[in-house]
C-alpha cells in the first residue's frame, strides 16, 4: 500500500465529528498506518516526538507575535514527557501544548481554549476497506475578531504543518 497523506472529511465514525457544528475551520488528512497495534495516543505521541524543527520554529514564532495581544505561550508541539507512558495519560492531562479531552484506543481529543478560539485535535485510526489509517482532524470554534485574525494566518500554515508532521511521525 502507499503510503501518501491526503485530505479528507472528518471520519463520521469519530467523537470530533460531533463537534463540526457551527466550526469555523476544520480539517482532516488521512495516511495508512505501518503499525495499526499502536493505540491512537501511542500515535500521536510518536508524531509529535520528531515535530520538524521548522514546526517548533514557527511555533516560537506564534509564542512571540500572540504575546502582543495576551494570548497563552503554547510552546512547542512537541513538548511532551518522553519518559511517561501512553498508558498513563487520563482525561485532563497535558499532553504537550493540549489538555486530552477524549482517550480510547482508537481516538484520543486534545484541546485547548483561549479568549480568542477554541481548538480540538483527533487522531483516529479508521479502517477503510482492507486497510488501516490514521485521521489527523482538526476543528476550530473563533470566539472574536482576535481569533479571526490569527486564523486567517494559522489557517494556511496549519494546511501545511498538518500532513507535514503526520508524515514524519508514521
Amino acid at each position: 500500500m502507499k503510503r501518501t497523506i491526503s485530505a479528507s472529511a472528518v471520519p463520521s465514525e469519530s467523537v470530533i465529528a460531533g463537534a463540526l457544528a457551527g466550526a469555523d475551520f476544520y480539517d482532516c488528512y488521512q495516511m495508512p498506518l505501518r503499525n495499526d497495534q499502536l493505540s491512537a495516543l501511542e500515535l500521536y505521541l510518536r508524531i509529535v516526538a520528531i515535530t520538524p524543527a521548522w514546526v517548533n520554529t514557527l511555533m516560537a514564532l506564534r509564542n512571540r507575535v500572540v504575546a502582543l495581544v495576551g494570548l497563552k505561550n503554547l510552546g512547542h508541539l512537541g513538548a511532551v514527557s518522553h519518559t511517561k507512558p501512553a498508558s498513563a495519560y487520563r482525561v485532563g492531562d497535558r499532553v504537550g501544548i493540549f489538555c486530552l479531552l477524549h482517550l480510547s484506543d482508537d481516538e484520543i481529543i486534545l484541546g485547548d481554549s483561549d479568549k480568542h478560539l477554541d481548538v480540538k485535535l483527533s487522531l483516529c485510526k479508521q479502517t477503510l476497506g482492507q486497510h488501516k489509517y490514521a485521521a489527523l482532524s482538526t476543528v476550530v470554534h473563533i470566539h472574536n475578531t482576535l481569533g479571526r485574525v490569527y486564523m486567517f494566518f494559522v489557517g494556511p500554515a496549519h494546511k501545511i504543518i498538518a500532513p507535514a508532521t503526520l508524515a514524519r511521525g508514521l
